[in-house]
């Protein structure tokens, strides 16, 4: 099978972007490793989504994105629509394609003009379908899947696609517990195995946490803090942000965030 790309590093620089005047991003700026998991958190609206598709290429922007295989400054290049792979929040399916069908549209951007699918693309294809537990759904068309079988397929599209840049909009919000961690874990082996370069936009602070190596905290599309888990994660700056009280704590070895309890909410305000 064709190997995976050499793992490039992702630098954004004085990213801004508005709809109809209004700010969603504004001078937000990072430099990611080969390898990284950015973890991107914040409220509702704070410009996560919009970060994943100017990233993508899919809105309008403006500052610059860049890919390099070092710090230097000749090393860096524009991005080109096979280094980036993307999971959007809603993704939209073709009626009446099968799931192979589907998740072989991966390959497209590898595909020159008037290219077919090649036995090395199928094999791909065939080797993700699985590793996401989804080879016996093959054959059965998309339109037939459940929620959380839906989902898989949309990563697994994406992971056919052998990006150098894994972005992930919310990727286990119709998964149960137990798919949750086999996603993710699944993920998380190939940045490890692979170098892929993983920004994943997600609600469940906790699981930002514990597949982060950063976070990255938007609030009114500005950046609040990036870092590690233990330093964006102060209670005092996710009660601010968020909007309710919210306590941090660790239960074997992983960093835990629950809002607080509605009778210390209570006595705290009166």
């Amino acid at each position: 099978m064709t190997p995976w790309p050499m793992p490039t590093r992702l630098q954004c620089c004085s990213l801004t972007m508005a709809y109809r005047q209004h700010v969603v991003l504004d001078q937000v700026s990072f430099d990611l490793k080969p390898g990284e998991w950015l973890s991107l958190i914040g409220p509702n609206g704070a410009g996560k989504s919009s970060l994943l598709k100017a990233i993508k290429g899919l809105v309008r922007f403006g500052g610059d994105i860049k890919l390099g295989v070092d710090q230097s400054p000749g090393s860096f290049r524009t991005i080109s629509a096979k280094d980036v792979a993307y999971v959007p929040q809603n993704p939209i399916m073709p009626d009446q394609m099968s799931v192979a069908e589907y998740v072989l549209l991966g390959r497209t951007a590898h595909l020159g003009w008037f290219a077919r699918e090649s036995e090395n693309d199928r094999q791909v294809v065939a080797k993700v379908l699985q590793r996401l537990e989804l080879g016996p759904f093959a054959r059965r068309s998309v339109d037939q899947l459940s929620g959380g079988e839906y989902q898989r397929v949309v990563l697994a599209r994406a992971l056919a696609q052998q990006s150098t840049i894994l972005l992930l909009d919310e990727p286990t919000s119709a998964l149960d517990p137990g798919h949750q961690v086999g996603v993710l874990d699944l993920v998380d082996e190939l940045r490890c195995s692979e170098g892929i370069t993983v920004m994943a936009a997600m609600h469940d602070l906790t699981t930002a946490a514990r597949y982060g190596t950063r976070l990255m905290m938007l609030n009114h599309g500005r950046v609040e803090a990036i870092g590690d888990p233990q330093a964006v994660l102060e209670p005092e700056r996710l009660s601010m942000v968020y909007g309710t009280p919210m306590n941090v704590t660790t239960i074997d070895g992983d960093m835990v965030v629950i809002p607080k309890p509605r009778g210390s909410r209570r006595s705290t305000s009166q």
